[in-house]
């Protein structure tokens, strides 16, 4: 009988079902928007791409619906940012675009992001240059070599070499500052670093059925984040176990574990769930790309730099109570053989009118005796007539 479904118990299963919208089994990729008020503003930099010219560079401020912010580059110059449609999280084969350079380069364009501003401080990224910056880098420096970089591999737009940086802010320092990181992030020392896997968390299955005395599962967990907590909504006596029976603590929960729901003998009807909450990383170099796409075209964003966030799932059972135990006792009784008595044939002779059946003694004999001492009686009483008349 699937959870809550079992008659009489409605209100636990709205109750349930409000639940399991909060928490999906299954960690859903991450979504969210660009926010405008976390953006932090790079010079502008000159590309050499007529159509293009000067193009203004920001680490873009972006939200995930969980609150969580980041922060991205973006890897679609052609395309303009729609703020107001959702973005998600995809693998980097989902790129919308096929013939972009950024289906050859992203291995690259990861290395970048990875040895670029945020993801290293500004003394960690000028550590790495051949020749040092003058008094050092900024923010503004690094945001707009980062960013052009970035674009060098996802669109195949150079920077100016002989004029890199636009606008009054920036002089000729700043500009051989930025033209020197972007020089280290696009040349050889760039090998490439592959994809980080999407956080996930899910739980397999989501609902099961059983019987009071029994252990209810396996629930198979599949995760590549840690597992920080196993939270509990179950009556008085149900755990949350292994194979064993043994209660198990929300570490020992790994990649593959399977646990089970311990109803004891005796437990009423009823249901219950847990949920798993993990800690995961919303990884540099992880991709965003707007949801419906092909409807509202929005400019596919990068992580700049990786976050911590977590993942929630949960599944659950129902079980009924264990029927009661009847003693069934067998009497054996002797029963006596049945004869069969097979048929007989029988010829009846004809009687006469005054004969009776012989079944025995024949009945004369009584009467003969009787006879014979009422005669001896008689006798007896003339014998002593006559002698006393003598």
């Amino acid at each position: 009988m699937p959870r809550f479904a079992r008659a009489g118990a409605a209100l636990a299963g709205a109750s349930a079902i409000l639940l399991a919208v909060a928490n999906p089994a299954a960690a859903d990729p991450a979504t969210g928007r660009t926010d405008a008020g976390g953006n932090v503003i790079g010079y502008q930099v000159n590309v050499g791409d007529d159509w293009l010219g000067t193009l203004p560079t920001n680490l873009l401020g972006f939200k995930l619906s969980d609150g969580t912010e980041l922060s991205m580059y973006c890897v679609e110059i052609h395309t303009d940012i729609d703020g107001d449609h959702d973005m998600v999280e995809r693998p980097w084969d989902d790129y919308p675009s096929a013939d972009s350079p950024f289906n050859t380069n992203r291995a690259k364009i990861n290395w970048v992001l990875h040895h670029g501003y945020p993801a290293l401080g500004l003394e960690a990224i000028a550590a790495q240059l051949p020749t040092p910056p003058h008094d050092g880098l900024d923010v503004l420096e690094a945001i707009a070599a980062t960013q052009a970089a970035v674009w060098h591999f996802s669109d195949g737009v150079d920077l100016n070499r002989d004029d890199p940086l636009s606008g009054d802010a920036s002089d000729a320092q700043d500009a051989e500052d930025a033209l020197a990181l972007y020089d280290y992030l696009t040349g050889p020392t760039n090998t490439g670093i592959g994809e980080a896997p999407i956080p996930a968390l899910s739980i397999d299955p989501t609902d099961d059925d059983g019987q009071a005395g029994t252990r209810i599962g396996p629930f198979t967990v599949s995760t590549n984040a840690t597992v920080e907590q196993l939270t509990a909504n179950l009556p008085d006596g149900v755990r949350v176990t292994d194979a064993d029976g043994n209660e198990l603590a929300a570490g020992a929960v790994t990649d593959g574990t399977e646990l089970y729901l311990d109803v004891p003998a005796g437990t009423e009807d009823g249901d219950g769930t847990f949920e798993l909450t993990a800690s995961a990383s919303v990884d540099t170099g992880r991709l965003f790309v707007g949801e419906n796409y092909a409807k509202h075209p929005t400019q596919s964003l990068i992580v700049a730099a990786a976050v911590k966030t977590t993942l929630t799932a949960s599944a659950g059972a129902s079980w009924t109570a264990a029927p009661p135990t009847t003693t069934t006792t067998t009497t054996t009784e002797s029963v006596p053989p049945t004869t069969t008595v097979p048929p007989t044939t029988t010829s009846v002779a004809p009687v006469a009118e005054a004969s009776l059946p012989e079944t025995g003694a024949s009945v004369f004999t009584p009467i003969v005796i009787g006879l014979v001492l009422v005669g001896a009686g008689i006798g007896a009483l003339l014998f002593l007539r006559r002698r006393r008349n003598a």
